[in-house]
This record gives C-alpha cells, sequence and structure tokens, in this order.
C-alpha cells in the first residue's frame, strides 16, 4: 500500500491571496498608484535582499526589527544578507547608489517585506507596503502635502470616516537625547510597575517605552515628563504650522505625545493614520522626517520625509467596511454563453472583437462543455451584467443574443454592421 504523502503548506506567517481576493488588491493599488501620480510621484522598485549592515545603520541595532525579526542568513561568500523588513532604508540606499539626489525626489514603491513576529489577523511574517520617500525638500509643506496625499487615498477607498490621523513632534537629536534621559530618570524610580518588555526598553531603546500597550505602563507615563517641554523653538514652531495647514484643508488632527514611532532614524514630524474598526492593532500608515539618514547612509545632507501602509492592513480596513468602494469593480462585464460546444470558435471570434473595440470591458467566455442553465448560474455568480448568448441561430445568422442579467431585456444584434450597435450599447449602458 503506498503510503500518503502529507500535503506541503505554506510557511508560518505567509500566505496565499486567493483570486477573489487578488482582484481586490489590484483595484487598491491601481487606486493608490493614480494618486501617486496626480501628485508628481514615480515609482521606484528596489531587491527584496540587501545586506544586513543596511538596517543596522538606518533602523538601528536596539529596535525590535534588527534585534529580533529580520530574516538573515549567509550567502555562499559569507556575507550576511537580509530579506528588507521595510523600505525606507533600501529606498535611501538606491538614490544615493544611482546618483538620484542632484534634483528633489518623490518616489513610491510597492512591494513584499518580512520581518519575523507573531503571526496574527492582518499581521504576517510576509506582508505587503506601499510606501512614499520625498528626498530634498525641508519646508513644512512637503509635510503636509503627504498628509493630505493620505486622506486622498482614504476617501478614494471609501474609508475615511474610518481612520484618525495622529501627529506629534520628536524633536532633533539634541532634544531627544536631554528628554530620553529625564525619561530614563524618571521610569528608573518605578521599575516595579514597569511590564517586562518596558524594563528591557529601559536599557536600550527608552521611547519605545512611550507607545507601550500595557495599562500600568500607560498609566505611569501620565506624570513623566513630557518631550514637548524638551522641543526646540524650531520644532514647536513645525508642529503648529503643519496643523494649521492640515486643519485649513479639513484634516482631523489629534496631538499624541506618545506617538514615537519604532525606528531610529525619525526627527521631528511623525505620524500615524489608526482605525477603531482593526481592534488593538490599529495603525493603517505611519511615516515622519528623516533628516540625516542619508548621510549616515554616506550620502550628502539630505531632508527627507516618508510613511509606509501595509497592504494587509488595509484590506481588513475595507473589508470591515464590506467594500463599498470595491463592489463593482472585481467582476466581468459580461459572461458568452454557448449551447453546444461546437460553437466555441464561434464565441471565441466574438469575444476578441468586443475586446478589441472596447478595451476596457471584461469578457469572460465559458470553456466548459456544460449546460445552458449552468452557464447561466456561472454568469450570475460572476456578477456579470450582461450575458452573451450564442445558440444554432444565431451561429447561422451571423448574430448574437444580448441579455441583460439584472432587468431581464433583451437584444439581437448583427455581426456585421449592427456589431457596433452592440459595442455602443455595451459600452455606454449603465
Amino acid at each position: 500500500m503506498v503510503k500518503k504523502m502529507k500535503a506541503i503548506q505554506a510557511v508560518r506567517g505567509m500566505r496565499d491571496i486567493t483570486p477573489e481576493e487578488s482582484g481586490r488588491w489590484a483595484i487598491i493599488e491601481q487606486s493608490i498608484a493614480n494618486i501617486f501620480s496626480r501628485y508628481g510621484y514615480r515609482e521606484i522598485r528596489m531587491p527584496l535582499v540587501e545586506t544586513t549592515a543596511l538596517f543596522h545603520r538606518s533602523i538601528g541595532e536596539v529596535t525590535d526589527i534588527v534585534e529580533k525579526e529580520m530574516y538573515t542568513f549567509p550567502d555562499r561568500n559569507d556575507e550576511s544578507l537580509a530579506l528588507r523588513p521595510e523600505g525606507t532604508a533600501g529606498c535611501v540606499r538606491a538614490v544615493i547608489e544611482n546618483g538620484l539626489l542632484n534634483v528633489p525626489q518623490k518616489l513610491w514603491y510597492c512591494g513584499p517585506m518580512f520581518r519575523y513576529e507573531k503571526p496574527q489577523k492582518g499581521r504576517h511574517r510576509q506582508f505587503h507596503q506601499v510606501g512614499a520617500e520625498v528626498f530634498g525638500y525641508a519646508d513644512v509643506n512637503v509635510e503636509a502635502e503627504m498628509i493630505l496625499l493620505n486622506q486622498r487615498f482614504w476617501n478614494d477607498l471609501g474609508v475615511l470616516d474610518n481612520v484618525n490621523l495622529e501627529l506629534n513632534n520628536i524633536g532633533d537629536s539634541e532634544a531627544r537625547a536631554h528628554f530620553k534621559q529625564a525619561l530614563v530618570s524618571y521610569l528608573s524610580a518605578h521599575t516595579a510597575s514597569l511590564d517586562a518588555d518596558s524594563v528591557r526598553r529601559l536599557e536600550s531603546n527608552p521611547l519605545r517605552i512611550l507607545d507601550s500597550k500595557n495599562n500600568g505602563t500607560q498609566s505611569l507615563l501620565n506624570d513623566a515628563p513630557k518631550m514637548v517641554d524638551y522641543l526646540s523653538t524650531g520644532s514647536v514652531e513645525r508642529l503648529e504650522k503643519l496643523t494649521s495647514i492640515l486643519q485649513k484643508q479639513g484634516v482631523k488632527v489629534k496631538h499624541n505625545q506618545r506617538l514615537v514611532r519604532g525606528l531610529d532614524y525619525y526627527n521631528d514630524t511623525v505620524f500615524e493614520w489608526v482605525s477603531d474598526d482593526l481592534g488593538a492593532q490599529g495603525t493603517v500608515c505611519g511615516g515622519g522626517r528623516y533628516d540625516k539618514l542619508v548621510e549616515q547612509l554616506g550620502g550628502k545632507p539630505t531632508p527627507a520625509i516618508g510613511f509606509a501602509m501595509g497592504l494587509e492592513r488595509l484590506y481588513l480596513l475595507l473589508e470591515a467596511n464590506q467594500f463599498k468602494s470595491l463592489h463593482d469593480h472585481h467582476r466581468p462585464d459580461a459572461y458568452i454563453i454557448v449551447a453546444a460546444p461546437n460553437y466555441q470558435e464561434y464565441a471565441f471570434q466574438l469575444s476578441e472583437k468586443i475586446r478589441n473595440a472596447l478595451p476596457d470591458f471584461a469578457v469572460m467566455q465559458n470553456l466548459a462543455a456544460t449546460s445552458m442553465k449552468s452557464q447561466f448560474k456561472k454568469a450570475d455568480k460572476s456578477g456579470a451584467k450582461y450575458a452573451l448568448v450564442i445558440g444554432e441561430d444565431e451561429v447561422a445568422n451571423q448574430t448574437v443574443s444580448l441579455k441583460h442579467l439584472q432587468t431581464g431585456e433583451q437584444f439581437s444584434f448583427g455581426t456585421a454592421d449592427d456589431l457596433a450597435s452592440l459595442f455602443k450599447h455595451l459600452d455606454t449602458s449603465d
């Protein structure tokens, strides 16, 4: 007896995106790409694999990503490589290496990232990010434009009422150093009240304690030193100006003094878009300014700002809102039904003529030898608006019957001059 082989499954934390999902993903990605184009951003594509040193130098040695979450491995020359855990460091490396910093740059990218963390809903070990990086603009106006671009994403995808902007300024390196010293001094006197992660971070990365999810730690932080008290006049004015610009454009701004972001390279402006529809892990998009990173990675001093959003998180947000903005976009426009298998050749000719005449019109042809009843069921299930029926009379007379699947209306069109009428009907019908 032959032993049945155990089925191979996807690696834990990495998942397939099914055709039903991928159609929606494509719509989301296209909407995002269109908005980037309207704001003057150009796409850049970076490798999935970078040198491990790139992330050590950019993200920070004592961040959770570098310490615990990166996928690293030696290549055949014993050089340490890493699957990219985020996009900013690779983008900065790319603009330096390719000499793109002679003029300001507005860039965007989309693709998979990898982090070895506990898999949970909306968080996987392979996940997908859309990110944007802008180089060469020091003024607060670029921050305002980036946040307004984010808001347009939410509006176009129908979830503007389901996300909220949180904004903070974490100052320059000198201000953060003074604040960090005061924070450590305060927390060191209350270690008994801190959770285990916060105790560990007290020595390595104390600012991350500010966004602890532990209720006891958060309560303790109520009386802790405040970052705002250590900001320079310039940082305070930047926050005030940015807030004013956004509010005048109708953006609702919430100042969150505990918002620090998790990476070492940020300075001054940081922001997140969060949603109550996603539970405790409510961040959909986040970013901020990182004016020292280009120089830190070997380039010339260059002001910069960027953001990233997780597509899995965004998908869950749209799912929570029943994909209200996507309902009419992931289906064929017409489904071709044949009465017998020997009519398939005629169906091929018709479907290709329609695709040639109407490039944006989606036609699905039934390719299996099934009954017309079964085909009509499949047409209804596909969400198609029309059925194009080909039977004995249609083939004999070189015609096609069109049935509106919602109203039941039927029309007949010839394949010569009348076919143009069919195209016009399909192209202009609601």
